[in-house]
């Protein structure tokens, strides 16, 4: 899928993976061969948190030999952070049947979170705040009782919460893919202030233009002139 589009994973720096459920861990293993050459140039870092790497109730999709094919692997349990490069990561809260964290990207430039799986929950979201561009796992068209995920109506509260300046709803479930992401996203667009978008295969933003000074730095150039 990466070659498809253009991504060569030989220029990967890291690899984040939110838990250690099949759809979120199934190309791990893969996903580093390409890094590394298969182990013969080892290199990159791998965060996760401790059932990615270790295990917990089952045995992790990461192979040892691919485990030790990266250069380093670091274990983050939320509110723990790690930085690589410029960019420092922190591990958000989750509330998900299994062990999960979802992302925050901290760089010099703009703010990114992406929320992993998780139910709806005000501790959550605050985690949010501050975000210029916000990644929803949505999977749920209706919101029912006991999903592990976020639905269509926990979208438009988070993003009202959150306010970013971009959101990217994800992680279709099957109902919302018979019901066509496309009207969906427009429908949560229009209970929101935010720009939201679906996602699709290969789709890829300037999340430089999401900056929270973008817009001032911009002005600031006309008023130069």
């Amino acid at each position: 899928m990466a070659k498809n589009y253009g991504i060569n994973l030989r220029s990967n720096t890291a690899l984040l993976v939110s838990h250690n459920h099949l759809n979120h861990a199934n190309d791990i293993n893969a996903v580093i061969s390409s890094m590394t050459y298969d182990g013969f140039d080892q290199k990159g870092v791998l965060v996760a948190n401790n059932s990615v790497i270790n295990g917990g109730e089952k045995k992790p999709y990461l192979r040892d030999f691919y485990k030790n094919c990266v250069e380093k692997f670091v274990v983050l349990e939320e509110g723990k952070r790690v930085g690589i490069n410029e960019v420092e990561i922190k591990a958000l809260k989750t509330v998900h049947s299994e062990e999960a964290i979802g992302f925050k990207f901290l760089t010099p430039l703009y703010t990114l979170s992406y929320s992993s799986d998780t139910k709806y929950s005000a501790e959550v979201v605050e985690e949010y705040k501050n975000s210029n561009i916000l990644i929803l796992n949505v999977p749920y068209l209706k919101k029912e009782k006991g999903q592990q995920c976020l639905s269509k109506e926990d979208a438009i509260k988070v993003i009202n919460e959150v306010n970013p300046k971009l959101a990217i709803i994800t992680h279709f479930g099957i109902d919302f893919l018979r019901a066509d992401p496309l009207y969906e996203i427009r429908e949560i667009k229009k209970e929101t202030s935010s720009q939201v978008i679906a996602a699709t295969d290969g789709m890829m933003i300037n999340p430089v233009s999401y900056a929270a000074d973008q817009g001032q730095r911009t002005l600031g150039r006309f008023q130069n002139k």
